[in-house]
């Protein structure tokens, strides 16, 4: 899997384990997209990729969000490892980039409700997919879902297999990168991972 971001000494993970639990992770806006209420936090949990904590998604709200407040990233990559644990609503993960501000960004999501990765542009609070593929995405596991932007260009990689490529011009300046999920999902996430050219 050839990389956009090869040998980029710009690339930084996050894995949440230095960081007090109990409370979103400073330096992050922890909120929504709508309406609700968003719970970020960080917890320990025994299932984490790397131990002990992970990022935890357990409110409700139209579109839960919680992104980096220090990055800024035109072209590069964004991934995390997530894994859903209930919703009867929703189950879904996603990440985000180009993010202006709460209510405008591009989100890739896998949904383990629906069996499918989606990616969408929201402008000014309003989702909208423009490519989707049926892929199981199975509950209570962790999975890796990763995305590729250069220009209008973007490649979503789902458990390591690219599933989707698409074009869109909605957001062609640098933004902040993030997580996200929907409705009444409980999904937790780590090792959050992003880089620029």
């Amino acid at each position: 899997m050839a990389s956009l971001m090869a040998g980029s000494a710009l690339a930084d993970t996050v894995n949440f384990d230095d960081l007090k639990a109990g409370a979103p992770p400073p330096g992050w806006t922890a909120t929504q997209t709508g309406t609700g209420d968003a719970k970020w936090e960080v917890v320990a949990d025994g299932s984490a990729p790397s131990k002990p904590n992970v990022l935890k998604q357990s409110g409700e709200a139209t579109y839960p969000v919680c992104f980096k407040n220090d990055t800024s990233v035109k072209d590069g990559f964004v991934a995390v490892k997530f894994k859903p644990v209930s919703g009867k609503e929703d189950q879904a993960g996603g990440v985000i980039w180009r993010c202006q501000d709460a209510d405008n960004y591009y989100i890739a999501r896998a949904n383990a409700l629906e069996d499918n990765v989606t990616i969408y542009h929201t402008i000014k609070g309003k989702r909208t997919s423009f490519k989707n593929i049926d892929t199981k995405v199975a509950p209570g596991v962790w999975h890796t879902l990763r995305v590729e932007f250069k220009g209008n260009k973007f490649a979503v990689i789902f458990d390591g297999k690219k599933v989707i490529e698409a074009t869109d011009d909605s957001f062609a300046e640098a933004g902040k990168v993030g997580v996200w999920t929907k409705a009444d999902s409980v999904t937790l996430f780590d090792d959050f991972t992003y880089g620029g050219k």
